[in-house]
């Protein structure tokens, strides 16, 4: 009686197991859905925004796009900030980020990335008129920064260190461009995408590129726990990065090819 009563609960406690680990795979049940939701930043031009009819376009909203019709998916978008991308993730609010999302070894803690998909320069920008050439430029400056970026994070140990800067931090990407564009910060630290958009918005302050941070690979974001999703992820990824569709979106909204050694060039 006891064995039996012991084998029972072995096989309950199995079954128990093997659902929950049923449940546990998103990758089945975003296709049993036939919907992905996809957290993509839609402010911050030109890898996320909305065009003239209020739909949403870009480098990120086309390599999501793409991902979607590829695997016969409806995309749900979710809107999200440089700070709450991976949060949107771990509260499940969106089964992937693409949001030019760096891929770094604190991030990879908390979130899986899968191989990259697009390349980010990220660098301390500020107005043409002002010589900068290093870092010792920068001293005495304040360099407008958006919350919970990797540029927050570099800035900010940067200046624990005797950076001689000011870092005034702001909740998203566009309203740090807002300051920008309208003379509240004349450095900014972000992509050179966006250091370069500054002149666009606003032909009165055309901002450049000053000095390198560093160059970041972009790769999509998944919560820890989700092989199957990942591995779907990045057959897709090598597959599109090898028939040119991913470089000729970053192109068409960057204006620059990928990395080399990321397209397979020699």
């Amino acid at each position: 009686m006891i064995k039996h009563t012991m084998f029972a609960a072995a096989v309950a406690a199995a079954c128990l197991l093997g659902a929950t680990a049923a449940r546990a795979d998103l990758l089945d049940d975003i296709m049993a859905a036939k919907k992905i939701r996809i957290a993509t930043d839609l402010a911050i031009p030109p890898s996320g925004m909305m065009d003239g009819s209020m739909k949403p376009t870009g480098s990120d909203v086309d390599t999501a796009e793409l991902l979607a019709k590829d695997l016969g998916l409806e995309i749900e978008w979710v809107q999200t900030t440089g700070a709450t991308r991976i949060p949107n993730l771990q509260t499940n609010k969106a089964d992937v980020v693409i949001s030019t999302l760096s891929v770094t070894p604190e991030r990879a803690k908390v979130v899986d990335f899968t191989a990259p998909y697009a390349a980010l320069e990220s660098v301390v920008g500020g107005l043409k008129s002002i010589e900068v050439k290093d870092w010792d430029g920068l001293k005495g400056k304040k360099i407008a920064v958006s919350r919970g970026t990797t540029q927050d994070t570099a800035l900010t140990n940067r200046a624990k260190d005797g950076g001689g800067f000011e870092v005034a931090r702001y909740d998203d990407d566009a309203t740090m461009v807002t300051a920008a564009v309208t003379g509240q910060a004349d450095f900014i630290a972000t992509s050179a995408t966006i250091v370069n958009q500054i002149g666009v918005k606003n032909p009165a302050r055309p901002f450049d590129p000053k000095v390198l941070i560093t160059t970041f690979n972009l790769a999509m974001g998944v919560k820890k726990g989700e092989p199957a999703l990942v591995a779907k992820l990045n057959e897709w990824i090598a597959a599109n990065i090898a028939n040119g569709k991913l470089n000729a979106i970053y192109k068409k909204y960057h204006g620059a090819d990928l990395p080399a050694n990321m397209r397979g060039a020699s």
